[in-house]
């Protein structure tokens, strides 16, 4: 099957590009509500970009009725946000984040979700997220027709959970993905959790 991307509608192109590339990591994000809440979004057009100086990049489109979402609202503002890598058994919270919510409504408080504090960083972390990249905003690109919001982030400070880490011979730390188990996206409803790791041979 051969298909001319010009044919198709923004929201079948959507759902084509969302069933193809795949597996997509998630960045879970939390940022601060005007009235001092807390905002926690997935989105799924996300990846590090950039080593020097440590960037993160995720797009942002826009709700329904044409306004900005609430994260890219608040880290505008506030020129935070941390940015977390989901396991695969938070796959019902990381879904239920997806939901909109009116703004200033808390997805923390909503579905129960703990926090703690993040060490150097001014805003705290998801407890149970095994990984947590404390970020200030760089800067943030429109692009399309809709458009997208592409948000650049620089990692100020980085989480991992203990039990995940070790050190090779060389001196590098090595995060044991499968322990990690990072909650991936599909298309449509569906996500993944990491099965198999393969080397090349």
């Amino acid at each position: 099957m051969q298909i001319n991307m010009e044919d198709l509608s923004p929201a079948k192109a959507y759902f084509l590009m969302t069933q193809t590339i795949i597996p997509r990591p998630i960045a879970w994000v939390l940022s601060e509500n005007q009235n001092q809440s807390f905002n926690l979004a997935p989105y799924s057009f996300f990846n590090a970009i950039s080593s020097d100086p440590p960037l993160l990049m995720f797009s942002a489109g826009k709700r329904r009725e044409g306004s900005d979402k609430d994260s890219l609202t608040n880290i505008q503002r506030a020129g935070k946000c941390v940015i977390h890598i989901a396991n695969s058994n938070q796959i019902n919270q990381v879904h239920q984040t997806g939901t909109a919510l009116a703004p200033e409504q808390s997805e923390i408080d909503e579905y129960n979700i703990e926090l703690t504090d993040f060490s150097e960083f001014s805003l705290p972390r998801i407890k149970n997220s095994p990984i947590a990249f404390g970020c200030e905003l760089y800067q943030i690109d429109e692009i399309g027709n809709k458009p997208m919001s592409l948000v650049f982030v620089e990692i100020k400070q980085t989480y991992i959970c203990e039990q995940m880490v070790s050190i090779t011979q060389d001196d590098k730390l090595k995060v044991d993905s499968q322990k990690l188990d990072p909650l991936a996206r599909l298309g449509g409803l569906e996500y993944s959790a990491l099965s198999d790791v393969i080397l090349p041979k």
